[in-house]
């Protein structure tokens, strides 16, 4: 069973950052390196999106619809909504998200 996968303009916007910020400070070819491996994570969600697991700033709120994978130091923020999984953010893993989060899932 296969669930259809949806990146949401802000996760795009966070994947075309990550490439550009990799691409000045490492090499383009790092970045590319980087952007496939966090494509192939989020494509493996078609199969399996309830394997991730729930960030743990959204679980301090209460909030359990939406959970994460990792590509580290990457984390991939996504809901499973029927037979769709909506990705929502790709970030480094090492930042203080709670703000972040607040802002693009919730609308705070």
């Amino acid at each position: 069973m296969r669930y259809k996968v949806l990146l949401t303009a802000g996760a795009e916007r966070d994947l075309e950052a990550i490439h550009d910020y990799i691409a000045e400070y490492d090499s383009p070819s790092a970045a590319d390196r980087v952007l496939d491996r966090l494509v192939k994570v989020v494509e493996m969600l078609a199969t399996v999106p309830q394997r991730g697991s729930h960030p743990r700033e959204l679980l301090a709120l209460g909030i359990h619809e939406y959970r994460q994978v990792m590509f580290k130091p990457w984390r991939v923020v996504y809901r499973v909504m029927g037979r769709q999984v909506y990705v929502f953010l790709i970030v480094d893993g090492r930042r203080d998200l709670h703000g972040l989060l607040s802002q693009r899932l919730l609308g705070a």
